[in-house]
């Protein structure tokens, strides 16, 4: 299994907008290291088989998509319906005509219904041959349900975001976690023996109330024990440079277009 780190930032990137001549707040991260460039957090899973199941579809999507190679995907798993996490779904369409047909959307069924909300037509049924617009085939999950998707065993565990529950996802050895703050003993459990974990940590100056720290992460990978921790959905705290120099064995920072192969 091979898994593309698409994007490693926030909701708002790296750099943010803004900065004093307008080319960007880079934070405490240097503009000179690329691999603190980071677009919004996405991930693509890809089978022996090469099938692939995308998670997310982030407003970035279409450039990450051509930056890391990837030419076309299966399925789609929405870990929320948070802006920076489907924003991108009109994109869908061309995924759809490299496909030709539509594609498998899994969510919770609070996920879908918001994303429906909004992208309504994105869920309307196919009207063959073209795609002129995305089509989306809702396929509801619930924590703790274990299922198919672009021929891949997914796991899926409940995250506290704060105010908002986001789905964990766990595929054999790997395990991803964005946008999460809080972890109960059912996503502990779901974690446990995981080889490789890719988990959300947005700031090193904690904490915050939707978004694990440094510190927590650190935390949660000592109960862990993961041979491997990489670090994503990264704030403007978080510089490469710095994280390479402090960052215990086992722990690295993603980086998008960030390759992982997993046994």
């Amino acid at each position: 299994m091979k898994v593309t780190l698409l994007g490693t930032g926030g909701s708002a990137g790296v750099p943010m907008i803004g900065g004093a001549d307008g080319s960007g707040n880079w934070g405490e991260c240097d503009p000179a290291e690329p691999r603190n460039r980071r677009t919004r957090s996405s991930i693509v899973i890809e089978n022996t088989a090469n099938r692939r199941l995308l998670v997310d579809t982030s407003p970035d999507m279409r450039n990450q998509l051509l930056d890391c190679r990837i030419p076309g995907v299966d399925a789609v798993l929405f870990t929320h319906a948070h802006a920076d996490h489907i924003t991108g779904i009109d994109d869908v369409r061309i995924l759809n005509r490299i496909a030709n047909r539509p594609l498998p959307a899994f969510a919770t069924a609070e996920t879908l219904a918001e994303i429906v909300k909004r992208f309504g037509y994105a869920f309307r049924p196919w009207e063959p041959p073209h795609f002129y617009r995305p089509v989306l085939e809702a396929r509801t999950v619930l924590p703790g349900d274990l299922f198919g998707a672009a021929g891949c065993a997914v796991r899926v565990f409940a995250q506290s975001h704060g105010k908002v529950e986001t789905l964990g996802l766990r595929f054999g050895p790997f395990a991803y976690s964005t946008d999460v703050v809080e972890l109960n003993d059912d996503a502990f459990a779901a974690l446990s023996g995981v080889d490789t974990w890719v988990v959300g940590c947005f700031l090193r100056h904690g904490p915050h109330w939707t978004h694990a720290d440094l510190d927590k992460v650190l935390g949660w990978t000592r109960r862990l024990k993961p041979r491997r921790t990489v670090l994503t959905h990264m704030g403007t705290e978080m510089d490469w440079a710095w994280m390479q120099a402090n960052l215990p064995p086992g722990v690295e920072a993603g980086y998008d277009g960030m390759v992982l192969e997993i046994g």
